[in-house]
């Protein structure tokens, strides 16, 4: 009889090798978190992905580092593209971005650039998602009054800059806004640089001083008093906080 390709034996070997070398690969629902994210468009899919990219614990599949990031990298924009499909994003797009990024995985030339291109990829999709999402319940004005604040979260923005930016009348973009969020432009755009905020105190090693310079707000005690309001902690508070857990069990 033919010995399988993987022996009991084999896979005995390995679990040992594993706890010798304090490797502990993801498990399986931790792993899946952060393509639900991406599924559901939520922006802290980004900063999951790259901390588990970085973590060192997923599985050796090869000896050679360069091909183990790019074996690892076709593994998770495999499950990526299952995931968006089952969000609701078109086959032949999700499918078609998926092939531009394996062909340029391929021509990666040192395990950092496969590292960029995977959170570029992350990036990608759970942004696709997110517009996808967005665009579903609210008008054309509001989702570019949304895409203008995602992107100008490093500069002050008003009402009339809005309403100039959608050719609207500042009264009715407030009430159209409203009425389709739930919120005001001026909440959600501090619930947006809150959320900024946040990613960048887990996932940076920018100080909080230059956080508050990077989204504009008047200095760091300004945004200190506003972090606080939001989160019942000081910005060092939620950073010390989360540093210290993380998303693994010690």
């Amino acid at each position: 009889m033919t010995e399988p390709v993987v022996s009991e034996a084999k896979l005995r070997y390995l679990d040992f090798l594993s706890r010798e070398d304090c490797v502990r690969h993801h498990r399986y629902v931790e792993e899946m978190k952060q393509y639900e994210l991406m599924k559901n468009g939520d922006l802290s899919a980004i900063g999951e992905s790259a901390r588990l990219w970085t973590s060192g614990l997923y599985g050796h599949v090869c000896d050679d580092p360069l091909r183990n990031a790019k074996y690892l990298f076709v593994t998770s924009i495999t499950l990526a593209t299952r995931f968006v499909i089952e969000g609701g994003m078109d086959e032949e797009d999700a499918y078609n971005a998926s092939d531009l990024y394996i062909q340029d995985v391929d021509r990666c030339t040192t395990t950092d650039e496969v590292r960029r291109l995977h959170a570029d990829m992350m990036t990608f999709f759970t942004w696709a998602m997110a517009d996808m999402q967005r665009g579903e319940v609210h008008s054309t004005a509001v989702v570019e009054c949304m895409d203008y604040i995602r992107y100008h979260l490093h500069e002050r923005i008003t009402v009339p800059m809005l309403a100039n930016h959608v050719h609207l009348n500042p009264t009715y973009l407030s009430e159209l806004f409203a009425g389709e969020t739930g919120t005001t432009i001026s909440r959600y755009i501090a619930d947006q640089r809150m959320e900024a905020a946040r990613n960048m105190l887990r996932y940076s090693q920018y100080s909080v001083g230059e956080i508050a310079q990077i989204l504009a707000y008047r200095s760091p005690s300004h945004f200190g008093k506003v972090f606080k309001d939001h989160m019942g902690v000081t910005p060092r508070e939620y950073r010390n906080a989360n540093a210290q857990t993380g998303i693994w069990p010690e």
